[in-house]
């Protein structure tokens, strides 16, 4: 009985002795990785894009390349100076859309403004362009293309009999020109920038209109 007692306790050590402790090293929490940063534009698409900006006599400073964290930047950005019409609150702009918006300002605005009002614009409002902000200011949402100095808001037209036109008021109001004149402007819009947003696209543009250069267009609301 003492043999078969020792040899079951030797078999249970040597079998201890294999298993032995876990080597397995305990797993980390993922590491929380930050938004990628936004590279530096081609050079060469640049210099055509600031060409193309120039043919429509567009008077413009360009920009440093900036990155501000949290994924936002302006890179590739101008300032523009002027356009033919005055814009209000046109900060940093990456320079693809600064040449869309000018495209639009002269091509399709004072026709628009003619055709359907019997006035020029002689300035445009705007919300403004670089704002570093999710989309729609919506937490948890996808960068805004405003955090990429990739958009503008254009909120209003002031004409040259006095008039002013508001994208809140003139959208859904009493006057058929008026309504007709924004329609024509945003439809314009919507052929020479990636995404367009106005009224009818959500209620965060109930007052404005957003056109952006982002890989998400195109589309058109």
């Amino acid at each position: 009985m003492m043999r078969i007692r020792g040899a079951w306790l030797l078999a249970m050590l040597a079998l201890a002795a294999c298993v032995g402790p876990s080597r397995e090293k305990p797993r980390r929490p993922p590491a929380h990785r930050p938004p990628p940063v936004a590279r530096a534009d081609d050079p060469r698409e640049l210099k055509q894009c600031l060409a193309d900006l120039g043919k429509y006599g567009a008077q413009f400073n360009v920009l440093p390349d900036r990155w501000f964290g949290n994924g936002c930047s302006a890179t590739g950005a101008v300032q523009l100076v002027a356009i033919g019409i005055p814009v209000t609150n046109l900060g940093a702009m990456k320079c693809r859309t600064a040449e869309r918006l000018s495209a639009w300002t002269n091509e399709a605005v004072q026709n628009a403004a003619m055709a359907w009002l019997d006035s020029r614009v002689v300035k445009i409002e705007s919300f403004g362009t670089y704002n570093c902000r999710p989309r729609n200011g919506v937490a948890g949402a996808k960068l805004s293309e405003h955090g990429r100095a990739n958009a503008v808001d254009i909120a209003a037209f002031q004409l040259a009999d006095g008039r002013r036109i508001t994208v809140e008021k003139g959208w859904r109001g009493p006057d058929a020109n008026v309504r007709n004149f924004l329609r024509a402007v945003h439809k314009a819009a919507c052929r020479r920038f990636a995404i367009v947003i106005g009224p009818d696209g959500d209620a965060a543009h109930y007052n404005h209109f957003h056109f952006d250069m982002g890989a998400d267009g195109p589309y058109c609301k």
